[in-house]
């Protein structure tokens, strides 16, 4: 039985990355001129810190130097976070985007920007920002709804701790 590079890699990395705690979000290789770079993302429910992607590196790094996934030829690699602007594509996603605003875009071809609430197996509960004055609306957005989603980055939105005070 033959076994793509990738299906290997995710094989190798999969057990390290949930014994870390994290979640193995995209393996990615691709060729850099002469030499090739391997990178893998991770998240959390808590994020992921900088030490972390550290000590996670250097264990991957060991467990790649012990097997022949990557073959002869020279690597980078590189393990990091998905970043703010990356696609929202599994459930596990829009959990972690609770109380953010969100960009979808719908089957039916609309475009709808809202702040997510709740969000369950089937989908997930937001809120329509009002325009011109007008309240927000609530909207139940079903997972198979959504061709794509990403969140909005705001720089002027307060922190819920800050909302507490």
């Amino acid at each position: 039985m033959s076994t793509t590079q990738s299906e290997r890699l995710r094989g190798l990395l999969d057990p390290l990355v949930s014994a870390a705690g994290l979640d193995l979000e995209e393996i990615e290789v691709t060729r850099a001129g002469r030499r090739r770079q391997l990178r893998i993302v991770v998240d959390s429910d808590e994020g992921v810190t900088l030490d972390a992607c550290a000590e996670l590196s250097r264990e991957i790094s060991g467990a790649l130097d012990a097997s022949d996934v990557m073959g002869e030829e020279e690597y980078t690699l590189e393990v990091g976070s998905p970043g703010a602007d990356r696609p929202l594509t599994e459930p596990r996603h829009y959990v972690r985007a609770a109380g953010r605003l969100v960009k979808f875009r719908l089957h039916e071809g609309d475009d709808l920007v809202a702040r997510v609430l709740a969000v369950d197996e089937d989908g997930l509960d937001a809120e329509v920002p009002g325009v011109k004055g007008r309240k927000p609306t609530a909207r139940r957005i079903a997972f198979g709804e959504i061709a794509g989603a990403r969140v909005e980055i705001e720089f002027n939105r307060k922190d819920k701790k800050e909302e507490e005070a």
